[in-house]
């Protein structure tokens, strides 16, 4: 069967700057949607009492293992199917696809499979308390249950982001939060004939959603208009396999050792109390929110570079890292100006604690514009992304933490006495110092190399 012609956005001839737009503000809606679904989780799970919250929270923090390679490995298909793209070879792009696709299904069933042998021994090993175990399990069981869904639709996502298409996947995630909202209450609390499942009724219109999503995926890979996967890509193919290891694994280990040294960092952050937890809290909300334009740019910009290094055109490569700088300097700079001034203000919006909102005029006073300096990080992160020259995004992202706040969290709130004021100095100097060790790796010009040959 002859492959179908390529769709997307063709990066390399055309304004930068709407290329950029484009392909970003699909991406920042479907992160939204996502912030806000997990908002309504919460307060529908929050009804059945507080065990209830404590089995998403468990359960998070050891399926993000998984969603940290599956988000790893569909950025390395992004990487393939972007520089594939831009040197024109549809062949070499759908054989991309089809090993992306073998590579997640059979990495998401291995960790379902091992996930749900051993979930009763990681409950334990996490100190589940009692009176929530048997909830844990059950919600546990049903989200490993949906791994394989979850890596199959990252596939997807990841191959479309590459072929400069990032609306089709907001649609279906616009679709799927739309049914897991309607869903969580009635399975949640019950409704006609459809019996109450309390906690895990959470966790089935979870599964169900990624059901459905992954359905929708697979037809837009298998059957849908423009690119196809074709049956002949479904054979396996080691090389490219390795490729896709090769760039996927140093992001997957980078996402997964941030998360962890974040889980440790709250740890710290706890042992100040809750006013300073709660401070933090609303801070690290309103960072997200305020980092997703830079957040949907950066994977705009690995799309461009990716596409760009692939069709050999370096200096519009560059282009792109140049005009992705400068959105992000028009689109962060201000709203972190406004956190700084501001941040009294925000913080009590959210919490009307005079302890609470005085921690939180000073977080923000302190790490605002490093909050900037790390949405520029991300630009660098995108350009070695779309090269497929991973290891740096590795080193920074982890050695940010581990390396620098972490132990400056350490010595200045305890050694030094600082206090919580101590906390967000840590935070101000570690994307400070990552930011410029990006730079310099940036700087030295080997991501500008791309990692498909030239050759079929």
């Amino acid at each position: 069967m002859p492959q179908a012609p390529i769709h997307g956005r063709d990066m390399t001839n055309g304004p930068m700057t709407g290329h950029l737009l484009a392909v970003a503000w699909p991406v920042s809606v479907s992160f939204l949607l996502q912030t806000f679904y997990n908002l309504v989780d919460a307060f529908w799970l929050g009804k059945l009492g507080k065990s209830a919250l404590v089995a998403p929270t468990i359960t998070m923090n050891i399926v993000f293992i998984g969603i940290a390679l599956a988000m790893g490995l569909g950025q390395a298909g992004t990487t393939l199917i972007s520089q594939y793209k831009g040197a024109n070879r549809p062949g070499s792009m759908g054989r991309a696809a089809g090993q992306s696709f073998i590579l997640q299904v059979g990495v998401g069933s291995i960790l379902a499979i091992l996930g749900l042998i051993y979930a009763p021994t990681l409950l334990r090993w996490l100190h589940t308390p009692e009176d929530a175990f048997a909830g844990t399990l059950i919600y546990m069981r049903w989200i490993l249950a949906g791994v394989p869904l979850m890596f199959i639709f990252h596939v997807y996502q990841g191959i479309y982001s590459g072929l400069g298409d990032t609306i089709g996947p907001m649609r279906i995630n616009v679709a799927t939060v739309l049914v897991n909202m309607v869903l969580d209450p009635i399975l949640i609390f019950g409704w006609g004939p459809v019996p109450a499942m309390g906690v895990a009724g959470a966790a089935a219109a979870t599964v169900f959603s990624r059901g459905i999503a992954s359905a929708l995926a697979m037809w837009a890979l298998l059957l849908g208009p423009g690119f196809r996967i074709r049956l002949s890509d479904l054979r396996l193919d080691r090389d490219m396999i390795s490729q896709l290891l090769k760039v996927g694994l140093p992001l997957s280990l980078g996402q997964a050792g941030t998360s962890l040294g974040f889980t440790l960092l709250i740890g710290i952050v706890n042992s100040f109390g809750s006013s300073v937890t709660a401070a933090f809290g609303v801070g690290h909300r309103v960072v997200m929110m305020v980092s997703v334009p830079a957040i949907a740019l950066g994977q705009a910009n690995a799309t461009a570079v990716g596409q760009n290094l692939g069709a050999g055109l370096v200096d519009r490569a560059i282009l792109s890292v140049k005009r992705s700088a400068l959105l992000i300097t028009i689109l962060l700079l201000p709203l972190t100006t406004a956190t700084f001034f501001f941040g009294e203000h925000i913080t009590h919006w959210f919490i009307n604690d005079p302890v609470v909102i005085g921690y939180g005029h000073d977080l923000f006073r302190i790490t605002s514009f490093s909050v900037f300096a790390f949405g520029l990080i991300l630009v660098l992160f995108g350009a070695f992304q779309g090269s497929g020259h991973t290891i740096p995004y590795m080193v920074v992202n982890m050695g940010r933490l581990w390396l620098v706040r972490i132990p400056a969290t350490w010595l200045m709130a305890v050694v030094w006495d600082m206090g919580p004021a101590g906390l967000w100095w840590a935070m101000n100097l570690s994307n400070f110092l990552a930011g410029a060790v990006a730079l310099v790796w940036f700087l030295q010009g080997g991501w500008k190399k791309p990692i498909i040959t030239r050759t079929h």
